[in-house]
């Protein structure tokens, strides 16, 4: 570790545990933790790789209707007005307040999300195992967290409103439910990301092109390929073609989608994955992957 990211990672967690890392301007918390990650100058000016194109679309490229696209909640109105209601997973109740959720009203499988917040759910397969004690405490915790702050300042956050609501539990015939993330650069998809494994908390990460040819790379660079041949799902091409639709107008952006048994669902955007800092392996994939950004120009809104 050089010297530099030795300082930054010093700077960064100095913030945190001061609780005062919040008034550290977005620009500069940025170059830090790009610093602490890759160990190397984040070039504002210049931005190259894809992982500095993130990190710039953070900062330049502000727009109030991408606030609308990450909310969990929000974003299943725009979906059935783009793409019609059945892509949307049915909402099985909205709250204010992790307090306020109606338990025992609930199915027996589901699973409840917060509007402003990615990685807090709580996925109920059997109500009856179910520590609705310790659900809600997870929830409050998630409530509670300024996700624009605490991951990597991705702005559209910011004005998320809060709310919980829980979701129809998806899964197919196998009982399994990979994930297809679309990897789109000017509009236009260019790889599929597939997440295979949750179910047996075995994550994997395998992606392929538009015809379905696997690619010799991981983004990030620390989840493996899957052990088992991954089939194309009967819906590939048209999740593409609801891709293409969904990335129109945008530098860069992911779309997700389920697939349960020839069904589509539509999964969430995401502007940053990894939040812009997750290595690649091969390294030199995080350059060809931001040759395909096409900055836009500078848009920087403070509110």
């Amino acid at each position: 570790m050089s010297v530099a990211q030795k300082l930054s990672k010093y700077i960064i967690v100095a913030a945190w545990r001061l609780k005062v890392d919040h008034l550290i301007p977005d620009k500069t918390f940025l170059s830090l933790y790009y610093r602490w990650q890759f160990d190397r100058k984040m070039h504002w000016r210049n931005p190259r790789t894809f992982n500095e194109k993130l990190q710039w679309l953070k900062v330049y490229n502000r727009k109030a209707e991408y606030s609308t696209l990450v909310d969990k909640y929000s974003v299943k109105q725009y979906i059935a007005d783009k793409l019609g209601e059945r892509f949307v997973v049915p909402v099985l109740g909205v709250w204010d307040r992790p307090e306020d959720i109606e338990w025992d009203k609930l199915p027996e499988r589901f699973v409840v999300k917060c509007s402003h917040d990615c990685g807090g759910s709580v996925i109920c397969r059997n109500k009856a195992e179910l520590n609705i004690e310790e659900a809600t405490k997870k929830l409050k915790q998630a409530f509670s967290q300024d996700y624009y702050i605490a991951n990597g300042r991705e702005w559209p956050y910011k004005n998320v409103v809060k709310r919980i609501f829980a979701e129809q539990f998806l899964v197919d015939k196998d009982g399994h439910l990979n994930d297809y993330k679309f990897f789109c650069f000017g509009g236009e998809p260019k790889y599929c990301s597939v997440i295979s494994g949750r179910e047996v908390k075995k994550v994997c990460i395998d992606f392929f092109d538009k015809d379905w040819n696997h690619q010799p790379f991981h983004q990030p660079g620390f989840y493996p390929f899957a052990e088992t041949e991954i089939k194309k799902p009967e819906c590939y091409d048209q999740m593409w073609e609801y891709a293409r639709i969904l990335a129109a107008d945008k530098p860069f952006v992911r779309i997700d989608f389920y697939e349960v048994d020839g069904k589509v669902y539509f999964g969430e955007v995401t502007f940053f994955p990894t939040s812009g800092f997750g290595p690649f392996a091969p390294e030199e994939w995080d350059m060809t992957f931001g040759s395909w950004i096409n900055l836009p120009p500078k848009r920087k809104e403070k509110k």
